[in-house]
Protein backbone atom coordinates (compact mmCIF):
# COMPACT_ATOMS: atom_id res chain seq x y z
CA UNK A 1 0.00 0.00 0.00
CA UNK A 2 1.15 3.54 -0.74
CA UNK A 3 2.76 4.94 2.47
CA UNK A 4 0.62 8.08 2.30
CA UNK A 5 -2.59 6.01 2.10
CA UNK A 6 -1.30 3.77 4.90
CA UNK A 7 -0.61 6.81 7.11
CA UNK A 8 -4.08 8.23 6.42
CA UNK A 9 -5.71 4.92 7.29
CA UNK A 10 -3.70 4.71 10.52
CA UNK A 11 -4.68 8.30 11.38
CA UNK A 12 -8.37 7.49 10.86
CA UNK A 13 -8.05 4.41 13.09
CA UNK A 14 -6.26 6.43 15.77
CA UNK A 15 -8.90 9.19 15.73
CA UNK A 16 -11.75 6.67 15.98
CA UNK A 17 -9.90 4.93 18.84
CA UNK A 18 -9.45 8.29 20.59
CA UNK A 19 -13.19 9.02 20.40
CA UNK A 20 -14.09 5.55 21.73
CA UNK A 21 -11.57 5.73 24.59
CA UNK A 22 -12.77 9.26 25.39
CA UNK A 23 -16.38 8.04 25.77
CA UNK A 24 -15.27 5.00 27.80
CA UNK A 25 -13.28 7.29 30.09
CA UNK A 26 -16.36 9.49 30.61
CA UNK A 27 -18.53 6.46 31.41
CA UNK A 28 -16.19 5.07 34.10
CA UNK A 29 -16.22 6.13 37.72
CA UNK A 30 -17.52 5.32 41.16
CA UNK A 31 -21.08 6.23 40.04
CA UNK A 32 -22.60 4.15 37.23
CA UNK A 33 -24.19 6.32 34.53
CA UNK A 34 -25.94 4.64 31.54
CA UNK A 35 -24.42 5.44 28.15
CA UNK A 36 -27.63 7.04 26.87
CA UNK A 37 -27.72 9.38 29.87
CA UNK A 38 -24.06 10.20 29.22
CA UNK A 39 -24.85 11.36 25.66
CA UNK A 40 -27.88 13.33 26.84
CA UNK A 41 -25.78 15.12 29.44
CA UNK A 42 -23.15 15.99 26.82
CA UNK A 43 -25.73 17.49 24.43
CA UNK A 44 -27.58 19.25 27.27
CA UNK A 45 -30.62 16.95 26.94
CA UNK A 46 -32.96 15.78 29.68
CA UNK A 47 -31.29 13.30 32.04
CA UNK A 48 -32.96 11.17 34.68
CA UNK A 49 -30.84 12.61 37.51
CA UNK A 50 -29.34 16.09 37.56
CA UNK A 51 -26.51 14.73 39.71
CA UNK A 52 -25.37 12.66 36.69
CA UNK A 53 -25.13 15.82 34.57
CA UNK A 54 -23.12 17.50 37.31
CA UNK A 55 -20.74 14.54 37.63
CA UNK A 56 -20.12 14.42 33.87
CA UNK A 57 -19.85 18.15 33.13
CA UNK A 58 -18.11 19.25 36.32
CA UNK A 59 -15.74 16.34 36.95
CA UNK A 60 -15.41 13.66 34.27
CA UNK A 61 -15.40 15.91 31.16
CA UNK A 62 -12.77 18.37 32.52
CA UNK A 63 -10.64 15.41 33.62
CA UNK A 64 -10.85 13.71 30.21
CA UNK A 65 -9.96 16.96 28.39
CA UNK A 66 -7.04 17.47 30.79
CA UNK A 67 -5.85 13.92 30.05
CA UNK A 68 -5.90 14.63 26.29
CA UNK A 69 -3.92 17.85 26.67
CA UNK A 70 -1.42 16.32 29.12
CA UNK A 71 -0.88 13.18 27.00
CA UNK A 72 -0.50 15.13 23.75
CA UNK A 73 1.71 17.84 25.20
CA UNK A 74 4.12 15.53 27.02
CA UNK A 75 4.37 13.17 24.03
CA UNK A 76 5.19 16.00 21.60
CA UNK A 77 7.74 17.35 24.08
CA UNK A 78 9.36 13.92 24.28
CA UNK A 79 9.56 13.67 20.50
CA UNK A 80 11.19 17.11 20.28
CA UNK A 81 13.78 16.20 22.91
CA UNK A 82 14.64 12.88 21.24
CA UNK A 83 15.10 14.65 17.90
CA UNK A 84 17.12 17.55 19.30
CA UNK A 85 19.49 15.37 21.32
CA UNK A 86 19.37 12.46 18.86
CA UNK A 87 18.98 10.27 21.91
CA UNK A 88 16.09 7.75 22.18
CA UNK A 89 16.16 8.00 25.98
CA UNK A 90 15.74 11.78 26.09
CA UNK A 91 12.43 12.95 27.51
CA UNK A 92 10.63 16.21 28.25
CA UNK A 93 12.08 16.36 31.75
CA UNK A 94 15.78 16.07 30.86
CA UNK A 95 16.22 19.84 30.92
CA UNK A 96 15.35 19.95 34.62
CA UNK A 97 12.00 21.60 33.89
CA UNK A 98 10.09 19.08 36.00
CA UNK A 99 12.65 19.39 38.77
CA UNK A 100 12.28 23.17 38.65
CA UNK A 101 8.50 22.81 38.98
CA UNK A 102 8.98 20.41 41.90
CA UNK A 103 11.37 22.87 43.56
CA UNK A 104 8.86 25.71 43.22
CA UNK A 105 6.12 23.61 44.83
CA UNK A 106 8.50 22.31 47.51
CA UNK A 107 9.51 25.85 48.48
CA UNK A 108 5.86 26.88 48.64
CA UNK A 109 4.76 23.89 50.74
CA UNK A 110 7.85 22.82 52.66
CA UNK A 111 9.75 26.08 52.82
CA UNK A 112 6.98 28.48 53.86
CA UNK A 113 8.12 28.43 57.48
CA UNK A 114 11.76 29.13 56.46
CA UNK A 115 10.95 32.30 54.54
CA UNK A 116 8.61 33.47 57.28
CA UNK A 117 5.72 34.18 54.95
CA UNK A 118 2.13 33.40 55.80
CA UNK A 119 1.38 31.67 52.53
CA UNK A 120 0.30 28.25 53.73
CA UNK A 121 -3.36 28.90 52.84
CA UNK A 122 -2.36 30.03 49.35
CA UNK A 123 -0.39 26.83 48.89
CA UNK A 124 -3.56 24.75 49.16
CA UNK A 125 -5.06 26.23 45.97
CA UNK A 126 -4.43 24.84 42.48
CA UNK A 127 -3.42 28.24 41.18
CA UNK A 128 -0.97 28.64 44.06
CA UNK A 129 0.73 25.35 43.24
CA UNK A 130 0.59 26.08 39.50
CA UNK A 131 2.15 29.52 40.00
CA UNK A 132 4.95 28.10 42.17
CA UNK A 133 5.61 25.25 39.71
CA UNK A 134 5.59 27.64 36.72
CA UNK A 135 8.00 30.01 38.44
CA UNK A 136 10.34 27.13 39.32
CA UNK A 137 10.22 25.80 35.76
CA UNK A 138 10.83 29.27 34.33
CA UNK A 139 13.87 29.91 36.55
CA UNK A 140 15.46 26.56 35.71
CA UNK A 141 14.70 27.04 32.02
CA UNK A 142 16.24 30.53 32.12
CA UNK A 143 19.41 29.08 33.66
CA UNK A 144 19.55 26.33 31.01
CA UNK A 145 18.93 28.84 28.19
CA UNK A 146 21.73 31.10 29.45
CA UNK A 147 24.04 28.08 29.57
CA UNK A 148 22.87 27.08 26.08
CA UNK A 149 24.07 30.41 24.70
CA UNK A 150 27.59 29.62 25.96
CA UNK A 151 27.65 25.98 24.87
CA UNK A 152 27.67 24.88 21.25
CA UNK A 153 27.41 21.14 21.81
CA UNK A 154 23.83 19.89 22.17
CA UNK A 155 24.87 16.97 24.38
CA UNK A 156 26.45 19.44 26.80
CA UNK A 157 23.04 21.11 27.17
CA UNK A 158 21.54 17.71 27.98
CA UNK A 159 24.13 17.17 30.73
CA UNK A 160 23.59 20.71 32.07
CA UNK A 161 19.86 20.02 32.26
CA UNK A 162 20.47 16.79 34.17
CA UNK A 163 22.80 18.61 36.59
CA UNK A 164 20.17 21.29 37.26
CA UNK A 165 17.76 18.43 37.96
CA UNK A 166 20.17 16.92 40.50
CA UNK A 167 20.73 20.32 42.11
CA UNK A 168 17.03 21.01 42.58
CA UNK A 169 16.47 17.47 43.88
CA UNK A 170 19.12 18.06 46.54
CA UNK A 171 17.41 21.28 47.68
CA UNK A 172 14.04 19.48 47.80
CA UNK A 173 15.58 16.71 49.93
CA UNK A 174 16.87 19.29 52.44
CA UNK A 175 13.47 21.02 52.58
CA UNK A 176 11.73 17.65 53.01
CA UNK A 177 14.08 16.70 55.87
CA UNK A 178 12.99 19.76 57.88
CA UNK A 179 9.32 19.65 56.77
CA UNK A 180 6.44 18.61 59.00
CA UNK A 181 4.41 15.46 58.41
CA UNK A 182 1.44 17.40 56.99
CA UNK A 183 3.71 19.39 54.66
CA UNK A 184 5.38 16.22 53.42
CA UNK A 185 1.98 14.63 52.85
CA UNK A 186 0.77 17.57 50.75
CA UNK A 187 3.95 17.61 48.68
CA UNK A 188 3.70 13.86 48.12
CA UNK A 189 0.11 14.18 46.91
CA UNK A 190 1.20 16.82 44.35
CA UNK A 191 4.10 14.64 43.17
CA UNK A 192 1.67 11.72 42.55
CA UNK A 193 0.15 13.72 39.70
CA UNK A 194 -3.53 14.41 39.21
CA UNK A 195 -5.85 15.12 36.29
CA UNK A 196 -9.09 15.62 38.17
CA UNK A 197 -8.63 18.78 40.19
CA UNK A 198 -8.79 21.41 37.47
CA UNK A 199 -11.63 23.87 36.99
CA UNK A 200 -12.78 25.05 33.57
CA UNK A 201 -10.88 28.30 34.13
CA UNK A 202 -7.64 26.38 34.77
CA UNK A 203 -8.26 24.14 31.74
CA UNK A 204 -8.67 27.28 29.59
CA UNK A 205 -5.23 28.48 30.72
CA UNK A 206 -3.82 25.02 29.99
CA UNK A 207 -5.39 25.02 26.49
CA UNK A 208 -3.99 28.45 25.63
CA UNK A 209 -0.46 27.42 26.67
CA UNK A 210 -0.85 24.16 24.71
CA UNK A 211 -1.93 25.98 21.53
CA UNK A 212 0.97 28.45 21.79
CA UNK A 213 3.40 25.54 22.25
CA UNK A 214 1.95 23.73 19.22
CA UNK A 215 2.34 26.87 17.08
CA UNK A 216 6.06 26.90 17.92
CA UNK A 217 6.26 23.21 16.96
CA UNK A 218 4.52 23.75 13.59
CA UNK A 219 7.02 26.49 12.79
CA UNK A 220 10.03 24.13 13.23
CA UNK A 221 8.78 20.93 11.57
CA UNK A 222 11.01 21.28 8.50
CA UNK A 223 14.21 22.16 10.44
CA UNK A 224 13.53 19.19 12.76
CA UNK A 225 13.62 16.79 9.82
CA UNK A 226 16.91 18.31 8.69
CA UNK A 227 18.39 18.08 12.21
CA UNK A 228 18.04 14.29 12.01
CA UNK A 229 20.89 14.35 9.49
CA UNK A 230 23.20 15.97 12.04
CA UNK A 231 23.86 19.57 13.03
CA UNK A 232 26.76 20.10 10.62
CA UNK A 233 24.80 18.75 7.66
CA UNK A 234 21.79 20.85 8.67
CA UNK A 235 24.01 23.95 8.73
CA UNK A 236 25.27 23.14 5.24
CA UNK A 237 21.63 23.06 4.07
CA UNK A 238 21.06 26.55 5.43
CA UNK A 239 19.24 25.63 8.66
CA UNK A 240 19.76 28.07 11.53
CA UNK A 241 20.56 25.39 14.11
CA UNK A 242 20.86 27.78 17.06
CA UNK A 243 17.45 29.37 16.41
CA UNK A 244 15.85 25.97 15.87
CA UNK A 245 17.38 24.66 19.10
CA UNK A 246 16.11 27.66 21.06
CA UNK A 247 12.60 27.27 19.60
CA UNK A 248 12.60 23.56 20.53
CA UNK A 249 13.65 24.43 24.08
CA UNK A 250 10.98 27.14 24.37
CA UNK A 251 8.20 24.92 22.99
CA UNK A 252 9.18 21.98 25.22
CA UNK A 253 9.52 24.15 28.29
CA UNK A 254 6.17 25.83 27.69
CA UNK A 255 4.33 22.55 27.16
CA UNK A 256 6.06 20.60 29.93
CA UNK A 257 6.21 23.48 32.42
CA UNK A 258 2.51 24.38 32.24
CA UNK A 259 1.36 20.74 32.21
CA UNK A 260 3.55 19.93 35.23
CA UNK A 261 2.35 23.06 36.97
CA UNK A 262 -1.32 22.05 36.76
CA UNK A 263 -1.17 18.24 36.86
CA UNK A 264 2.07 17.47 38.69
CA UNK A 265 5.08 15.56 37.32
CA UNK A 266 3.81 12.70 35.12
CA UNK A 267 6.47 10.21 34.12
CA UNK A 268 7.17 8.05 31.06
CA UNK A 269 4.44 9.39 28.74
CA UNK A 270 6.91 11.73 27.05
CA UNK A 271 9.50 8.99 26.84
CA UNK A 272 7.42 5.96 25.80
CA UNK A 273 4.76 7.36 23.43
CA UNK A 274 7.16 8.67 20.73
CA UNK A 275 8.78 5.21 20.54
CA UNK A 276 5.43 3.44 20.21
CA UNK A 277 4.33 5.88 17.51
CA UNK A 278 7.57 5.47 15.56
CA UNK A 279 7.10 1.69 15.62
CA UNK A 280 3.54 2.17 14.36
CA UNK A 281 4.46 4.51 11.49
CA UNK A 282 8.07 3.47 10.76
CA UNK A 283 8.98 6.99 9.70
CA UNK A 284 11.07 9.85 11.01
CA UNK A 285 9.14 12.58 9.16
CA UNK A 286 7.91 15.03 11.80
CA UNK A 287 5.07 16.18 9.55
CA UNK A 288 3.57 12.73 10.13
CA UNK A 289 4.99 11.99 13.57
CA UNK A 290 3.88 15.12 15.44
CA UNK A 291 0.10 14.72 14.91
CA UNK A 292 0.44 10.94 15.33
CA UNK A 293 2.33 11.32 18.61
CA UNK A 294 -0.24 13.86 19.85
CA UNK A 295 -3.17 11.52 19.17
CA UNK A 296 -1.34 8.45 20.55
CA UNK A 297 -0.35 10.34 23.70
CA UNK A 298 -3.96 11.40 24.27
CA UNK A 299 -5.19 7.82 23.83
CA UNK A 300 -2.60 6.33 26.22
CA UNK A 301 -3.19 9.03 28.83
CA UNK A 302 -6.95 8.38 28.71
CA UNK A 303 -6.33 4.63 29.10
CA UNK A 304 -3.99 5.22 32.07
CA UNK A 305 -6.58 7.53 33.65
CA UNK A 306 -9.34 4.95 33.12
CA UNK A 307 -7.22 2.32 34.88
CA UNK A 308 -6.32 4.73 37.70
CA UNK A 309 -10.00 5.34 38.43
CA UNK A 310 -10.50 1.70 39.49
CA UNK A 311 -13.98 1.51 37.86
CA UNK A 312 -16.89 0.84 40.27
CA UNK A 313 -14.56 1.66 43.17
CA UNK A 314 -14.49 4.88 45.18
CA UNK A 315 -10.69 4.83 45.20
CA UNK A 316 -8.38 6.42 42.62
CA UNK A 317 -4.77 5.39 42.11
CA UNK A 318 -2.02 8.00 41.54
CA UNK A 319 -1.82 8.62 37.78
CA UNK A 320 1.97 8.83 38.00
CA UNK A 321 2.12 5.24 39.26
CA UNK A 322 -0.02 3.98 36.37
CA UNK A 323 2.03 5.78 33.69
CA UNK A 324 5.24 4.40 35.22
CA UNK A 325 3.81 0.87 35.32
CA UNK A 326 2.90 1.30 31.66
CA UNK A 327 6.00 3.14 30.44
CA UNK A 328 8.87 1.39 32.21
CA UNK A 329 8.23 -2.08 30.66
CA UNK A 330 8.03 -0.48 27.21
CA UNK A 331 11.43 1.17 27.59
CA UNK A 332 12.94 -2.08 28.94
CA UNK A 333 11.37 -3.99 26.04
CA UNK A 334 12.82 -1.53 23.52
CA UNK A 335 16.30 -1.78 25.03
CA UNK A 336 16.22 -5.59 25.22
CA UNK A 337 15.00 -6.00 21.66
CA UNK A 338 17.49 -3.39 20.42
CA UNK A 339 15.14 -2.77 17.55
CA UNK A 340 16.02 0.03 15.18
CA UNK A 341 14.73 3.29 16.58
CA UNK A 342 13.79 6.13 14.26
CA UNK A 343 14.97 9.50 15.59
Amino acid sequence: MNPTKSYRLTFIILIITLVIIFLINLSLGSVYIPLKQLFLALINGDVEKESWRSIILSYRLPKAITAIIVGSGLSISGLLMQTLFRNPLAGPFVLGISSGASLGVAILILGASFIGANISNYAFTNFGLAFAASLGSFLVLSAVMIAAQKVKNTMSILIIGLMFGSLTSAVISILAYFGTASQLQQYMFWSFGSLGNLSWKEITVLCIAFIIGILFVIFIIKPLNTLLLGENYAKSLGVNVKRTRNLVLIATSLLTGVITAFSGPIAFIGLAVPHLTKLLYSTSNHKTLIPAVAISGAIIMLICDSIAQLPTSEYTLPINAITSLFGAPIIIWLLVRKRKVYY
